[in-house]
């Protein structure tokens, strides 16, 4: 079972590895409020959910109303279609994730020669969705923060509970914005080694 919320539809999936995948949609396929679920029909069919399961919860009902046990958030999932369009129009999968693998890989890239800032993410689980980073000083990672958002950068702060920042460079977000945020981040380096603090 995987929970693919911020990988999905940002590189091909081997959807039979899994007996469930759980997609929120709102990071790569459309707007929050639509969620996608991949059950495999063995595991429906095995019996009904817990007793505590509520109704709407429960996979085997969901699937004998073809999804549709309530109505279902149709707008969403219009856009969803659009948003499937797009992807098979720019080059489908395989190209969305070179894409993505580029734009990951220039912020990677930099934290890798970087003396200033680090990644949280061990190389063998970095994410090609998510570049978490930090100084090690919570108010340099603070002014990092106020100066991106003085040149546009918005949302780069990290999460609520870990604090650092957190790229997040999903399908939608243009190399362009990747190239930008990389010279902001080498500007902010240069500014803040010992090297330049002594001149």
């Amino acid at each position: 079972m995987a929970d693919v919320s911020s990988c999905f539809l940002s590189l091909p999936l081997d959807v039979e590895r899994y007996g469930l995948i759980y997609a929120g949609a709102q990071k790569n396929a459309g707007p929050a409020g639509v969620t996608v679920v991949i059950v495999r029909e063995d595991l429906i069919e095995d019996g009904p959910a817990l007793g505590i399961c509520p109704s709407y919860l429960d996979f085997r009902t969901q699937a004998s109303k073809g999804s549709m046990l309530n109505t279902p958030n149709t707008f969403g999932i219009y856009l969803c279609g659009k948003v499937f369009a797009w992807i098979e129009a720019t080059g489908g999968l395989a190209a969305m994730e070179q894409r993505n693998r580029q734009k990951a890989e220039l912020l990677y890239s930099i934290l890798d020669k970087s003396s200033l800032f680090h990644g949280t993410a061990q190389p063998g689980s970095r994410s090609i969705a998510n570049v978490t980073f930090r100084t090690g000083d919570a108010e340099l990672d603070a002014a990092f923060i106020a100066g991106a958002r003085e040149r546009g950068i918005e949302g780069i702060g990290g999460h609520r509970l870990v604090g650092g920042m957190r790229a997040s460079i999903y399908n939608a977000v243009p190399m362009e914005s990747v190239e930008a945020l990389a010279a902001y981040m080498q500007e902010f380096e240069a500014q803040h080694t010992p090297t330049a603090r002594s001149l």
